[in-house]
């Protein structure tokens, strides 16, 4: 079977090669695909024979990044089960819903996570019975991890049954609802997303570092992946720290890597950045954002290191666009050109395609699409057309060289610091506050982290409240980055004849 068992594969052709490199554990975490297989088949012998975790069960997983992101992965793969990495991010009511929606058998949490984990063990809705804890005393009698995964048997586990279609990934992304939706991802969707990214970027002996949270498609499938099943090594970082970033790109021979404009400059701006030794890097990939001109004259004035340019997202992917370096000045802002095997299209309202140079939504088609969303038929059913085309919900035009720009969002999500927000899950809160009568959530440009959010509020007659109140009021039902910087007040807000909130002329009235 070699669906999914691809920690089995790379022990076959690589067992010797230098797979991960765990960072936070110091000289304990380096481990050959030989070692790594061995984790895997551990954890999914545990699985089956101790917890009865079969095909399509589901396996949580509540951390930092680290090796056992990759541990649960491949092991869910050997035995058909479905990996699901939640958004630590989270408030928790928002991971509780998460959670019943998903209903895993098995919880895996950091001790970071202790006070979510507890919201979770006094939910009355969830009835999960194993829980396991990475570092701490664990909590509410969950048993630790490295020891449990030793007790697993590391004969080989398979699951003959799995077939491509099967879903492998439950991956977190959002929608016009606000609430999130597990993206399911299949084997098939991996393996030619693998493809594409050898065919366009990868290279057997790259070297990766992975500091995007691994609970994301950038953390876990962008080079992850891909890299691991080409025999390669990914050197994974807890969490960015610029510092670090920049002596493991040095120390570990990284030879690509992928960070988000504010990373690279944040790297400019550290006074280790003109003594780092980049020569190993043969390029660095930006993305989540357009990439700056200035940043890169900066950047390669010290390091002549090309860069290049890609956009993806959870549902299909994630590598959909590429762009080489040698566009990075002529074809600024640009996402780039579809990536081999993704047919890329844009609409319009009717579902005509648009002429070169007009704006249109983005529609996406190939093998590298996601399956629909988890229990959501009706949400599926939105996203893909009949003809197979996935709907992003993104505008964007396409220019005479077959070059894509993004130009606005038919949805109303913005993105900050790399999270995707959702207006409806601000106003759902903003509406719990007694006073608020009417109110809309725009993203507004910010220097450092892209996008932020302000809230733009009608009050109710004979009540008052300040910009201070609201926002606290949101940070007790909101995560953190999805709390709007500031909130303004207003006498009304624009009203479409249907009765819809015109956010396109709030976010003209008010640019930043």
């Amino acid at each position: 079977m070699y669906i999914g068992n691809w920690m089995d594969r790379g022990a076959l052709y690589w067992p010797d090669h230098l797979a991960v490199v765990d960072v936070a554990k110091g000289a304990d975490g380096r481990f050959t695909h030989q070692q790594m297989n061995e984790r895997a088949n551990r954890m999914a012998s545990w699985l089956r024979h101790t917890v009865g975790i079969g095909k399509g069960d589901r396996v949580g997983l509540l951390a930092h990044n680290g090796v056992e992101y990759l541990d649960l992965f491949f092991a869910c793969g050997k035995i058909g089960a479905i990996f699901v990495p939640y958004n630590w991010r989270l408030h928790p009511l928002e991971l509780a819903d998460v959670v019943d929606q998903t209903r895993p058998k098995v919880m895996v949490f950091s001790d970071d996570f202790k006070p979510l984990i507890g919201h979770l063990q006094g939910d009355p809705r969830l009835d999960l019975s194993h829980w396991l804890h990475l570092d701490g005393d664990g909590l509410g009698g969950s048993l630790p991890y490295e020891s449990t995964l030793q007790s697993g048997s590391s004969a080989p586990v398979e699951e003959p049954s799995v077939r491509e279609e099967d879903t492998l990934c439950l991956l977190f992304t959002g929608g016009t609802t606000g609430l999130p939706k597990g993206a399911c991802i299949s084997y098939r969707m991996v393996a030619w997303n693998t493809f594409n990214s050898t065919i366009h970027e990868l290279a057997r002996g790259d070297v990766t570092v992975t500091h995007t949270p691994m609970f994301h498609t950038g953390g876990l499938l962008v080079y992850t992946l891909p890299l691991l099943t080409l025999g390669g090594t990914v050197v994974i970082m807890r969490r960015w720290d610029t510092e670090q970033m920049l002596e493991l790109v040095e120390k570990e021979r990284a030879t690509l890597f992928f960070a988000v404009p504010t990373q690279f400059q944040l790297m400019i701006q550290s006074p280790r950045f003109r003594s780092t030794d980049f020569s190993s890097v043969r390029f660095m990939t930006s993305g989540g954002a357009p990439l700056p001109v200035p940043l890169v004259h900066a950047w390669r004035a010290v390091h002549d290191v090309p860069f290049k340019q890609g956009f993806g997202m959870t549902e299909f992917g994630p590598g959909i666009f590429s762009m080489g370096p040698e566009y990075t000045e002529t074809k600024a802002g640009s996402i780039g050109r579809p990536n081999y095997f993704v047919d890329a299209g844009l609409l319009d309202d009717d579902n005509k395609p648009v002429a070169v140079g007009e704006v249109g939504e983005l529609v996406l088609r190939g093998p590298s699409c996601f399956s629909g969303y988890f229990g959501n038929p009706k949400a599926s059913a939105e996203a893909i057309d009949a003809e197979g085309w996935f709907h992003t919900g993104d505008v964007a035009r396409r220019d005479e060289d077959g070059f894509y720009y993004i130009v606005d969002r038919k949805k109303e999500m913005f993105i900050s610091g790399g999270e995707n927000v959702y207006p409806a899950e601000i106003e759902k809160a903003l509406y719990e506050h007694p006073a608020v009568s009417i109110c809309a959530a725009i993203g507004v440009p910010d220097p450092k982290w892209g996008e932020v959010g302000k809230a733009c509020v009608v009050l109710k007659p004979d009540t008052t409240a300040t910009e201070a109140e609201l926002i606290e009021h949101m940070r007790t039902r909101l995560a953190r980055y999805k709390v709007p910087r500031s909130v303004v007040f207003l006498d009304a807000l624009p009203i479409s004849p249907a009765g819809k909130i015109l956010r396109r002329e709030l976010r003209v009235l008010f640019p930043s």
